[in-house]
């Protein structure tokens, strides 16, 4: 039975009432990882193995989650990532995602593989927007997609650079997965007749394309799919301007490591000179502020926003920020930190640093 969308008091319930009121395709589309599933549950553990160490005694009784981004400030550090396909989550998919997230004022990437067409997805957009790049088989087509993402108001753009190919996402064929009928990815180059949406022929980036990005795009652009300090470092080298720790939400490689493990090293490695950020297992505002001690700029939402939409439409993606926000809010006065700058390692009580437990 539905219940009422102020009702959901956590990312964690909202995920247990979802599994009971989406369809099984649906469900499985969102949950699901790659393989055996073992980094989807590591992104998660990374988290909760990790204690925080309150100090008491502060002056929180303002707090300020303000981030600046690109040159545009952002009222917290959570952004939504792109996710694939949303009219097959909700009847109305990214256009509800782009009224939840003004609502939340919160900026949200649109992926390339949007259901919707960006123009329509910019008309009622009221927060920021940020594009999320596949390259396509025809560089024109790209090229043009850039710059139609730009005009229609896309403030960055960020390229995925872990999908050369699709992982082994068992899950998600078992329950045959499909988009119904009418439903289209506008933004997806067409092969032959078809569209591009599971296509297993797919553009395999390299250097040379980030490279080629940077003299044709206008705004910032960050890659998507960073799990080392060297990459991060040749991604600055190349022109990138940022850097997202993720592994795909552990829906392509496998026992890749969860984001939180490499995150310190990235953001060493990147040293203040660009924006990084981070997805994959954030379910509380304590992930959030794990994160950012470990040098994030702001965390990414995929998963917990797709829930939110599949039920309540808009209303269920701003009741998602919203949560989030406010145990941002709650674990950084219970941990003495009045502001993002405040939020340092010395907030995390480690040992011998994030690893796996034996």
């Amino acid at each position: 039975m539905e219940i009422d969308v102020s009702e959901i008091l956590s990312l964690p319930e909202l995920e247990e009432h979802a599994r009971r009121c989406m369809s099984h395709m649906a469900y499985e589309f969102v949950a699901s990882g790659a393989a055996d599933e073992i980094s989807l549950r590591w992104n998660r553990e990374a988290y909760d193995r990790i204690p925080l160490r309150p100090l008491v005694l502060r002056d929180v009784a303002t707090i300020d989650t303000r981030v600046s981004l690109f040159g545009r400030e952002h009222p917290f550090p959570i952004l939504l990532a792109p996710v694939a396909f949303q009219r097959a989550i909700h009847l109305e998919g990214e256009i509800a995602t782009a009224r939840g997230a003004g609502a939340a004022n919160a900026t949200w990437i649109v992926s390339t593989a949007t259901t919707t067409p960006l123009e329509d997805i910019a008309r009622v957009a009221t927060a920021p927007l940020w594009f999320q790049l596949y390259l396509q088989p025809d560089r024109a087509y790209t090229r043009d997609l850039v710059h139609h993402a730009e005009a229609v108001g896309c403030e960055a753009l960020c390229l995925t650079v872990d999908t050369p190919v699709l992982g082994a996402r068992n899950r998600q064929t078992r329950a045959k997965f499909a988009l119904g009928p009418g439903v289209t990815t506008p933004h997806l180059e067409p092969i032959g007749k078809e569209r591009a949406i599971m296509n297993p022929v797919r553009v395999v980036p390299t250097w040379k394309d980030v490279d080629w990005l940077r003299s044709i795009a206008r705004v910032p652009l960050a890659l998507k799919g960073i799990l080392t300090g060297e990459d991060a470092e040749r991604g600055l080298e190349a022109g990138a301007q940022g850097i997202i720790v993720s592994n795909h939400g552990a829906r392509n490689l496998d026992t890749a490591p969860a984001t939180l493990d490499v995150l310190p090293e990235i953001a060493e490695r990147v040293a203040g000179r660009a924006p990084v950020l981070v997805d994959g297992g954030i379910r509380r505002g304590t992930d959030i502020l794990k994160a950012i001690a470990f040098g994030a700029s702001a965390v990414l939402i995929g998963r917990p926003y797709c829930y939110g939409l599949s039920i309540y439409g808009a209303a269920g993606v701003q009741r998602v920020v919203e949560i989030l926000r406010q145990e941002l809010e709650m674990a950084m006065m219970l941990t003495g930190r009045p502001a993002i700058a405040d939020i340092d390692r010395s907030v995390l009580l480690l040992t011998s640093g994030p690893a796996h437990a034996e």
